[in-house]
């Protein structure tokens, strides 16, 4: 079998825009992936056919390692979120060619299952009106659905300080939640790489009484010190990880023992094979690993077949009931969510093909 071709299309999602491909070859199996990057959609697509022209067409789907190496190796600029995603969109689609051609899911070819289910967490449910009232009339129906756990930003437009009214109006957010959710949901609190340490740690020791289960991102990614300083002077998880590309990004964060839950993006941070890389890394240092997923259907149906297989695998972030309606359109077989858990992905390769219809519309 060769690779014969690739062909990207971008689908409107409201915030931001999906970013799907095709990899074609010459037995008439085709291949799905995405390389969905906010705000950078064409130059993906631009890369996505150039990495596709250099080192895929013509080649075997099947020596996904190998294909891997040379697009990242062989280009000058490593790493970065461009090079990162495309290379990683067209992973995952060589994986879904490899499913097919064998008639097996992705998860049994990484090696079966660990687990039938798997649950998530929601996210974007709060996006609206920055009020306790609004806030906690969300988080109650998020419950309701199902959803055993709930992740938001509280900070509204907040830089690297806050004033004492900007600090108290979140706390209050996140007391209105936490109230109107009750003790046994888990709540996520985002931050979004804001803050400087010394807010990180002030705010971190404000919201601790509420229990939150992480505190995702309080400094930037590219100051692994910095994220070091706030993991020691604090009392809540650390989760951090979705802007980091490659495995090789991942090394320093794990060595400085800056992060308790490690959370790679399976389209940045370089597909299917990396992301299992990562985990592997992240096990080797008894942490757990809950994968960012803000992405499209095919971005998700590709991290619930590597959550199936990762041992060290905790909990996964869903978009799926708070984004267009379209979602489930634009794809036939898309994955969803079931009383706070995604069920098991069936079929061949990743289990799900384009709409290309609900696409163009």
């Amino acid at each position: 079998m060769k690779i014969t071709g690739v062909k990207v299309f971008q689908t409107d999602a409201i915030w931001r825009n999906w970013v799907f491909l095709e990899l074609s070859t010459d037995e008439g199996i085709v291949g799905v992936g995405e390389a969905s990057l906010e705000g950078k959609e064409v130059i993906v697509e631009t890369a996505i056919r150039d990495l596709a022209e250099k080192y895929l067409v013509g080649k075997d789907p099947f020596d996904i390692e190998g294909h891997w190496l040379h697009m990242y190796r062989d280009e000058f600029y490593k790493g970065g979120p461009i090079l990162s995603t495309a290379i990683s969109g067209l992973e995952l689609a060589l994986w879904d060619i490899v499913g097919k051609a064998l008639n097996q899911p992705v998860y049994n070819l990484l090696g079966g299952r660990c687990r039938d289910s798997i649950p998530a967490y929601a996210n974007a449910w709060y996006i609206g009106e920055r009020t306790s009232k609004g806030y906690a009339e969300k988080a109650r129906k998020v419950v309701k659905m199902g959803y055993k756990a709930l992740k938001f930003d509280p900070f509204g437009s907040a830089g690297r300080d806050m004033t004492r009214e900007h600090e108290m109006a979140a706390i209050a957010l996140v007391e209105a939640v936490r109230d109107a959710v009750g003790p046994d949901a888990e709540i996520m609190i985002e931050v979004h790489g804001r803050f400087s340490v010394y807010t990180a740690v002030k705010m971190a020791r404000e919201l601790e009484r509420f229990r939150p289960y992480w505190y995702e991102e309080p400094v930037d990614m590219e100051n692994v010190a910095a994220m070091a300083q706030v993991a020691r002077h604090c009392n809540i998880p650390i989760a951090t990880g979705e802007r980091l590309f490659t495995k090789y990004c991942f090394a320093d964060l794990l060595d400085a023992g800056a992060v308790q839950i490690l959370q790679p993006d399976i389209i940045h941070v370089g597909g299917i094979l990396e992301i299992k890389k990562v985990a592997a890394m992240a096990d080797a240092k008894y942490i757990p690993v809950a994968p960012h997923n803000p992405n499209g259907p095919v971005a998700c149906a590709a991290t619930l077949h590597v959550d199936m297989g990762t041992s060290n695998f905790l909990i996964q972030e869903a978009f799926d009931d708070f984004d267009p309606p379209w979602r489930n359109d634009v794809v036939v077989n898309g994955p969803r969510v079931e009383n706070g858990c995604y069920t098991l992905p069936r079929g061949p390769g990743l289990g799900l093909e384009l709409n290309k219809d609900a696409i163009r519309e």
